[in-house]
């Protein structure tokens, strides 16, 4: 039987979990490489904060890393130090489920070396090109890996550079154009004002932060809606809901959804089992829309979606709201349009959403809390760029990540389908839309790695 090599790039969750499923499935003949530039193997970014307070927007009984094994995370928790406790609350710390994946993949290095299948490579791929035999690799240091099968799991590049703000300032010790950096809230004196751009989920790990770090000065929001994510609440005990077909438009899906929450409400119960229930079928959803609908809620509904639909922990709420009454967070609801620095401190003019009215804010720091990047057109990282100049990839035709089909093949700049190169994870919003949290991702690993295991079989038939 021939050697064949799966090349998974990125070993955060979405990398790391690919990894995982593909020893489940592919045969022994094939051996899986796990690339990470950072060394840091099964940390992805949202997963590697330290902070305690930074916690899941999940419960922990949803977020095993196996479909057939549901409550494999909440055990994991449960033998670990205070883990019962923790595990009954729902929500745990980020931190606890980045150790989770890490453990699990120590289990599979630590397999005897005539049973282990997996390869951990420290590297920063720099370039990808096709091979008489399959792919090619440049890594960093000079290095070159050939594989017969690539999976990018790349995750979420730092927020892109928000409108208004000049490239002058962009570059001033007074910005930080990413929030999960180790810089983003250090050296503030605790009493200077801060700006955090955007109001959502990353905006209130950003509050959480600097109320961890005994910050007491004035912490400003702007956004364009002002939106905050809603907080997750148990919710009361309801009759089984009706189950209608989903309409196949936006407009109709928007007023069904509606209805459902207020006849909910009515019957005194809650609007988030209504956002929940549609959760199995987002996917499905989304890929019937139409080109029109989809670009239609991207531009008017998104907001709106993801407040409600990403939601904040009871505990992470109850600081969030506290902080607003207390007057220390502050949010504004606008458009930049400049920015001037003086003395140490910068002064941002926004217009106000509504009247269009000029207003200004002072911060000694001004942090980028947008979302993660995902115009691809605009992502300087060497292999994106590689794939995109060399025709390997294209850009989604929505912006929100790379176009791929429903197995994850990458198109090409003609549209044609790989037979060598796959995505997984948050690079393919476009295609699936709910690609961020950890269900979503479990059952994508899971289909594209049955999927990969038999294209391996056939290559070595």
């Amino acid at each position: 039987m021939p050697h064949l090599t799966i090349a998974v790039i990125g070993a955060g969750f979405s990398g790391t979990l690919m990894a995982l499923h593909l020893l489940r499935r592919c045969s022994p003949g094939t051996q899986v490489i796990l690339l990470e530039r950072n060394g840091q193997f099964g940390r992805g970014q949202a997963y590697a904060t330290g902070n305690p307070n930074h916690l899941l927007n999940v419960p922990a009984a949803r977020m095993s890393a196996f479909h057939d094994r549901p409550e494999d995370f909440l055990h994991w928790l449960q033998r670990q130090p205070d883990g019962e406790a923790l595990a009954a609350q729902g929500f745990v710390p980020r931190r606890l489920f980045g150790a989770y994946v890490r453990a699990l993949l120590h289990e599979e290095v630590m397999r005897p070396a005539t049973e282990c299948r997996l390869e951990l490579l420290r590297g920063d791929v720099l370039g990808l090109a096709k091979s008489e035999t399959g792919l090619t690799l440049a890594l960093d240091g000079e290095r070159w890996l050939a594989a017969d099968l690539a999976v990018l799991a790349i995750g979420n590049f730092p927020p892109e550079a928000p409108p208004g703000l000049p490239r002058r300032f962009l570059e001033s010790p007074l910005y930080r154009p990413d929030p999960w950096a180790p810089e983003a809230f250090a050296g503030l004196p605790p009493a200077a004002p801060v700006l955090l751009i955007g109001t959502g989920l990353t905006m209130v790990d950003g509050v959480v932060s600097l109320l961890d770090q005994g910050h007491r000065g004035p912490i400003h929001a702007l956004s364009r809606r002002g939106l905050l994510p809603r907080r997750h609440a148990p919710a009361p005990p309801q009759p089984r809901p009706a189950t209608p077909p989903l309409p196949p438009s936006l407009l109709g899906l928007a007023r069904s959804l509606r209805a459902e929450a207020r006849r909910a409400e009515a019957e005194g119960g809650d609007w988030r089992p209504v956002v929940d229930r549609l959760r199995p079928f987002t996917q499905d959803v989304w890929q019937s829309l139409s080109a029109e609908d989809k670009a239609r809620f991207l531009r008017h509904l998104r907001p709106w979606w993801d407040v409600h639909r990403h939601r904040m922990a009871g505990s992470v709420a109850d600081r969030v709201e506290a902080a607003r009454a207390s007057g220390q967070l502050r949010l504004h609801t606008g458009r930049i349009r400049g920015v001037e620095e003086m003395e140490g401190v910068a002064e941002l003019c926004f217009a106000r959403r509504g009247d269009g009215a000029l207003q200004s804010l002072r911060a000694a720091r001004v942090v980028n809390c947008a979302g993660p990047g995902a115009d691809y057109d605009r992502i300087e990282h060497p292999l994106v760029r590689g794939l995109l100049q060399a025709g390997l990839a294209r850009p989604d035709p929505l912006r929100l990540g790379l176009d791929v089909t429903a197995n994850c093949a990458l198109r090409d700049r003609q549209g044609g389908i790989s037979r060598r190169l796959f995505a997984i994870g948050p690079v393919t919003k476009g295609a699936f839309w709910e690609m961020t949290a950890v269900p979503d991702i479990r059952r994508q690993c899971e289909v594209v790695a049955e999927h990969l295991a038999g294209i391996m079989k056939a290559m070595s038939a």
